[in-house]
């Protein structure tokens, strides 16, 4: 009984100081308090998938909206902080095979970008990362092809580059703001 007792109470007292220290990520912020414009031009893109410089800007824009802290800019003027950047590769390379059409049906999407997060009225670089890579496994669906055309990708598989889009924006901005 006193075993009985003991375990209860260490269940206990683990169960009351299990959160102590501890925070939901993605919610602070460690840029200057008094930054509340950003300006997000479109990135530079150095790849020959068309529009895709558009797709993650887009992103990236809603993603610090959504933040609810910031006003956010097409362009540098006027903003208290700029990011900017380039697209410098992207690749897709199958990964799944639909075993029935004998094509692939899985790829993970590589994209390697270069950014900078400036404050625009002194010039120092707030965060930057020159080679940022970004990979994640997405399904897709090809048209009776093994191979996914990269000069086409947007056009036939855009939910699978727009989700792509998302999940590097959220990673770009949660880097940003959490200096990581």
């Amino acid at each position: 009984m006193k075993q009985l007792s003991a375990l209860a109470l260490v269940v206990v007292l683990a169960t009351m100081t299990y959160g102590c220290g501890y925070a939901l990520a993605g919610r602070g912020s460690f840029l200057p308090a008094d930054i509340r414009v950003v300006g997000i031009p479109l990135l530079e893109n150095r790849t020959p998938i068309q529009r895709i410089d558009q797709a993650i800007t887009e992103k990236i824009r809603t993603e610090f909206l959504g933040r609810g802290k910031y006003e956010i800019r097409p362009a540098p003027g006027g903003a208290q902080a700029v990011l900017s950047g380039a697209i410098i590769s992207f690749v897709s390379q199958p990964v799944g095979l639909d075993q029935q059409l004998a094509s692939a049906s899985r790829y993970r999407f590589t994209v390697t970008m270069r950014v900078q997060f400036t404050d625009s009225r002194n010039g120092e670089v707030l965060w930057s990362n020159d080679a940022l890579t970004f990979s994640e496994e997405y399904d897709v669906r090809t048209r009776g092809g093994t191979q996914l055309e990269s000069a086409v990708l947007l056009e036939q598989e855009g939910p699978a580059v727009d989700r792509l889009a998302t999940d590097l924006a959220r990673y770009v901005v949660s880097a940003i703001l959490e200096a990581f």
